[in-house]
């Protein structure tokens, strides 16, 4: 039998569950089995737990046909663990490494103890790891094993069960269990401790339990939080001793004032939560005794013409006193200009203010970028709703020298249109931040889309941020889109609020699938790319450090004259999914392209001479290399050679390359993403296309691909009606 049983159950951490895992499988101890239980967790929990299986036999997973709560499940647990001692993490918990090798030292040299009491820290939301154990707590005094009465300070930590290791027949003979509710660990830590015969400690820090901003049922308000009480109802029917009824006693007095004062406890509450509290401490009260809950240049003289000194000295006053008279109205006429902002701003502002008694216009929606182009996702969503919705208006927030679709309402950023348009619209849709200066109004929904599959991290993930701004924009999200479920992941760590994740691929893609060929030649003949020629489009990410770009030039020289080489900062008016189509290959590196372009299924050649800089300077979400769906080069040369190569354009294991970074990343981009976006934020969920197989999707064929994919096409949904797809042609 396994040394340790680790029990993990999963409900709503899909974020944080690979790392739990993977704490866990990574140490350097490999006696142990992992068991999962999956609570009927309605995100990808399950599907995440039995990946970690598969790979892994020392894993089981446990899936519940309802959810019943971490106690419960923590039980359904207990009951299939076959290790010497129990081990308890939640599914955002993680072990620090080294941790279980650390726990087996000190079991075997205090002769196999009941119960292990172990140090562990707080991982708070934002990243800051703080100790929670009491200095001292844990100093091995005496070195040996003892009962609890020879260690009654333990009493004084928190009753919590995942910084413990219990011997299984500890739990076996006390008929330990976990209850339903919150604070189902007080009737499970306190008998446990009570009734062990022998308790060791070990004063290092195993654990890292999260303390989560949102989704934590400790921190979130609601009347769950009255189950303390039948909880410490429990727990003194559990101990098996009456000596240490008085120092539970006096603990759970302390608990529950904690409660009381908090602010997780509804207001609607406390009057009958505190009731209830006299009432407990009334029965329990005799054990212990009475205890109150209680920051121009001026132009050179000339040379005088007229004679005589006074002629010169009369010219010189005169030129000093042009340029202080100059200069006098310049600093006023500045003065000036800077009041009479000052002045359209606060009218402006008084402004917004007025148009926010006014009621929401149900039929108008705001798309902006952040650079104002017409572009990215809010571009292919806006263009969606004016398919699908007719009735609902929208206007883009750009500047008259950014050109716009007909029937797009222009907002010209800082104009009262823009305001009052901001004020009274019933969706907002951005790729960047919305403006701190909105106000929150009930009923108004904001949709924020980001710009695309992240590499690098983002939000709370980096390091040198903002953390107050930061908050007040995604508390204030109603809904954020995403691709695949690795963005998914990435934005509940990243902007951890209580926003919808809408994940249903990238709405910008979707030309990739509905462009005709026609749209396709005349983007390439406006680039100027020869016929009959393999056009390689270089698009990288930006980088927060100086470095060497891609000699595109020296590149197509390389090439020769069969290839022509775009890049995308040669072509800013072009927007990047257009440059795309248009593209045979892409060479890329950091850039959320990489993402969205692997849904053409064209050849595609990862460029990352610098990936050790970028990787130290702004870290990654992926080993990208590990990742790639391509060759990795790292010099020109190498580029080159690997362009030039036919396996990059006819090998079977080119394709499965892109196949399985397809399968991974681009799961929903069938062409109809920005339909589903725009019925479940828009239309209310009515008629949301279901995803077609990727066996199915036909991506517009490249102009000059040797092995072009059949051009079966399934038929577009009506509007207003969903899509059924249940077989393909093949």
């Amino acid at each position: 039998m396994p040394r340790f049983s680790i029990i993990v159950p999963a409900f709503r951490v899909q974020a944080y569950l690979p790392a739990c895992l993977t704490s866990v499988l990574s140490q350097d101890f490999r006696d142990v089995e992992l068991i999962v239980v999956d609570d009927a967790s309605p995100d990808g929990c399950g599907e995440i737990a039995a990946d970690v299986a598969a790979a892994d036999p020392r894993v089981t997973v446990i899936t519940l046909d309802r959810n019943v709560g971490p106690g419960p499940a923590r039980n359904a647990g207990i009951d299939r663990a076959t290790g010497d001692y129990l081990l308890f993490l939640d599914g955002d918990d993680v072990l620090t490494p080294g941790s279980l090798a650390a726990l087996d030292a000190r079991i075997t040299t205090t002769g196999d103890p009941e119960l292990l009491v172990f140090g562990h820290a707080r991982l708070a939301w934002h990243g800051r790891v703080t100790p929670a154990d009491p200095p001292g707590t844990l100093t091995a005094r005496p070195t040996e094993a003892t009962p609890l009465a020879g260690r009654p300070e333990l009493l004084g930590l928190p009753p919590i069960a995942w910084a413990r290791a219990y011997r299984r027949d500890l739990v076996t003979r006390l008929g330990l269990r976990f209850p339903a509710g919150h604070y189902q660990d007080v009737p499970f830590a306190y008998p446990a401790l009570a009734g062990a015969g022998s308790i060791a400690v070990l004063d290092r820090v195993c654990l890292h339990h999260r303390e989560r901003r949102h989704g934590g049922r400790a921190e979130s308000a609601g009347s769950g939080h009255v189950d303390v009480l039948r909880q410490y109802e429990l727990a003194f029917a559990l101990l098996p001793t009456d000596r240490w009824r008085a120092a539970l006693y006096r603990r759970m007095v302390a608990h529950l004032t904690a409660v009381h004062r908090g602010t997780a406890l509804p207001a609607a509450d406390r009057a009958a939560f505190l009731r209830a509290c006299r009432e407990l401490c009334l029965r329990h009260r005799a054990a212990a005794g009475a205890t109150a809950i209680g920051g121009r240049r001026g132009a050179g003289l000339p040379l005088p013409r007229l004679r005589g000194r006074h002629a010169y000295r009369l010219l010189a006053a005169a030129r000093r006193l042009t340029r202080r008279t100059r200069a006098a109205l310049g600093v006023l006429g500045a003065r000036v200009r800077a009041a009479a902002a000052r002045a359209r701003a606060v009218a402006l502002r008084a402004h917004y203010r007025l148009q926010l008694h006014r009621p929401l216009d149900p039929q108008l929606a705001v798309f902006t970028t952040h650079d104002r182009r017409y572009a990215c996702h809010p571009a292919a969503l806006e263009a969606k709703v004016r398919e699908l919705a007719p009735g609902i208006r929208t206007a883009w927030a750009a500047g008259p020298e950014h050109p716009l679709p007909t029937g797009v309402q222009r907002l010209v950023p800082g104009t009262a249109g823009y305001w009052t348009a901001l004020a009274r619209a019933r969706y907002l849709v951005s790729n960047t931040d919305f403006p701190a200066t909105l106000a929150d109004r009930r009923g108004q929904l904001r949709l924020q889309t980001h710009r695309g599959t992240p590499l690098a991290p983002q939000g709370l993930d980096v390091t040198d941020r903002e953390l107050d701004p930061l908050l007040r924009q995604i508390d204030r999200w109603d809904h954020c889109l995403s691709a695949n479920r690795h963005t998914t992941l990435a934005w509940q760590t990243a902007f951890p609020a209580g926003y919808t994740v809408l994940e249903y691929g990238s709405p910008r893609a979707d030309l990739f699938h509905t462009a005709r060929p026609e749209e396709v030649a005349d983007v390439r003949a406006r680039l100027g790319v020869p016929e009959g020629a393999r056009a390689v489009l270089y698009a990288p990410a930006p980088r927060g450090y100086p470095r060497q770009p891609l000699d595109t030039l020296e590149l197509a020289r390389e090439l020769g004259p069969d290839f022509a080489v775009l890049s995308a900062e040669e072509h800013p008016d072009t927007p990047l999914e257009r440059l795309c189509l248009a593209a045979d290959a892409l060479v890329t590196d950091y850039a959320p392209v990489l993402f969205d372009y692997a849904g053409l299924d064209r050849p595609i050649v990862v460029h990352i001479p610098d990936w050790e800089a970028y990787r130290a300077v702004h870290g990654t979400y992926l080993d990208l290399p590990a990742v790639a769906p391509g060759p990795v080069t790292r010099t020109l040369p190498e580029l080159a050679a690997a362009l030039l190569r036919p396996w990059l354009w006819t090998h079977p294991r080119s394709a499965a390359l892109r196949a399985e970074f397809r399968r991974r990343f681009c799961p929903y981009d069938d062409g109809f993403a920005a339909e589903r976006v725009v019925r479940a934020f828009f239309l209310d969920g009515r008629g949301v296309p279901p995803v077609v197989p990727d066996e199915c999707r036909r991506p517009v064929p490249s102009p000059a691909a040797l092995t072009p994919r059949a051009a079966v096409t399934p038929p577009p949904p009506q509007p207003n009606a969903p899509r059924k797809v249940s077989t393909c042609p093949i």
